[in-house]
């Protein structure tokens, strides 16, 4: 059995009507940041990738499965991304959350380790460096990231 399938205390009721909205909201493909990425990603010119990509580990967000890039853009509260200002646990039900924060990022550490056995360049892009004061040089590192990727199947 792996460390993210142990069991997991049974998620709580919501406190009210607009939490239960606000968490049945959240989606798992197609956010708001992965549009922001994938528009980055256009401009750049790179093109041809695939969305939710199934036959990699961990379904990476976005995949460029001939060079064997992949691209996980990283919610700052669901990974608790460390040091973020967005990575808070919330008060209520903190046995439940801290379970479920920990699964998750040993799940993240799991397929990381998995795609890059199997020869996977991965780029993590997290939520916050979305954010308005910091795309510019989160652009600049997607371009680095993918043309060193690039570059480096082209040498082989």
């Amino acid at each position: 059995m792996s460390e993210t399938s142990k069991q997991m205390p049974k998620a709580p009721a919501a406190s009210n009507e607009n939490v239960r909205k606000s968490m049945q909201g959240n989606k798992r493909r197609d956010t708001k940041p992965e549009i922001i990425v994938r528009r980055m990603l256009r401009e750049m010119g790179y093109t041809g990738y695939r969305l939710d990509w199934k036959k990699a580990h961990g379904h990476p967000d976005i995949a460029f499965p001939g060079r064997k890039i992949a691209i996980y853009v990283m919610g700052c509260f669901w990974h608790q991304h460390e040091g973020c200002k967005y990575a808070s646990t919330p008060k209520q039900h903190s046995e439940y959350w801290e379970a479920k924060f920990a699964r998750n990022k040993a799940r993240d550490a799991e397929v990381r380790a998995a795609m890059a056995a199997d020869g996977w360049h991965v780029v993590e892009i997290w939520e916050c460096e979305l954010k308005k004061d910091r795309i510019e040089e989160t652009r600049g590192r997607l371009f680095e990231e993918i043309r060193y990727a690039f570059v480096k199947l082209d040498d082989c």
